[in-house]
């Protein structure tokens, strides 16, 4: 009896595998279309990752379009690093084709507090795209250089000096009873 040897698996087929357990695990996704690069929740399913919003109380997909490409960076839930990178195909699921069926399937299950958890999946097909990202090509080595970005403009945001007390509050001494 001869022992045969496991074939090695190719440094692609590696990456590609990286590529899903790291996106399948990560909460959020960094999706740069044509404009800048946005935190996506999504879900991995049949191989891809899907992505819903583009309507009212959704996420938007400013730059992803049916039939461009994107670039996502996968980053670890636990460090915040990059884990890997990845080219992705866009196609839009049209509403009520097979594909769409499956993807709203998984996504209804991740949407958090959804304000019409009843009847989200109709207002997705009226008011918002789900989009299919599907890996094309994988990389796993660290990118050249820094990938640092000026944070968006945001409403949320404000620049206001620190109130005067709030130093002497965070770090006096409490008194033991």
């Amino acid at each position: 009896m001869t022992d045969t040897p496991t074939p090695t698996p190719s440094p692609e087929l590696l990456d590609r595998a990286l590529a899903e357990e790291a996106t399948r695990k990560s909460g959020l996704i960094w999706v740069r279309g044509s404009g800048p690069a946005r935190a996506l929740w999504h879900v991995w399913h049949e191989g891809a990752a899907y992505v819903v919003g583009d309507g009212p109380g959704e996420q938007p997909l400013p730059g992803l379009a049916d039939g461009s490409t994107a670039e996502v960076t996968v980053r670890s839930k636990d460090t915040g690093g990059r884990i890997v990178g990845w080219t992705a195909e866009v196609s839009e699921q049209p509403p009520g084709s097979e594909g769409w069926q499956a993807a709203v399937g998984e996504l209804k299950g991740k949407r958090l507090n959804a304000p019409d958890a009843e009847t989200m999946t109709e207002r997705w097909a009226r008011e918002c795209r789900v989009l299919r990202l599907a890996p094309r090509a994988v990389s796993a080595a660290p990118p050249d250089g820094s990938r640092a970005a000026v944070p968006l403009p945001s409403p949320a945001t404000t620049r206001r000096p620190v109130p005067p007390a709030l130093p002497r509050l965070l770090f006096r001494k409490r008194r033991r009873p």
